[in-house]
């Protein structure tokens, strides 16, 4: 009995570091990436002139924490080096797209082509 127990404390180490040799990360790893993915987001959007609304509806599983922390922290290094805002070139919102799309058929004096219902499967 006493053996088996000093075997096994000997080899749980072994068995625990076995986890990172097949790549599977800790929670905490995965946590502080995700953190300083979503303040790099908030800071690409301060940086591209976006709104902090803008940011959280077009990154809704970044975590909203980590987003405001980076648009502010960007927000106050543009502010201290007089850095300007560069707007995006192209919209990538869905939302803008699909009302510019309806703004532009919509212009009197055009006949607008009937389009056939299609079928989902």
């Amino acid at each position: 009995m006493r053996r088996s127990l000093l075997t096994l404390v000997t080899l749980a180490p072994l068995w625990l570091t076995g986890c990172d040799l097949l790549g599977i990360e800790p929670a905490s790893v995965l946590a502080a990436r995700r953190e300083a993915e979503s303040r790099a987001i908030g800071a690409g959007c301060r940086h591209a002139a976006r709104s902090v609304e803008q940011c959280y509806a077009l990154n809704k599983r970044a975590d909203k924490a980590a987003i405001f922390a980076g648009w502010k922290e960007m927000s106050e290094y543009m502010a201290e080096n007089k850095i300007e805002p560069v707007p995006p070139t192209a919209e990538t919102a869905p939302t803008e797209v699909a009302a510019a799309e309806v703004t532009e058929a919509d212009e009197p004096g055009e006949k607008k082509p009937a389009k056939a219902p299609t079928k989902k499967q």
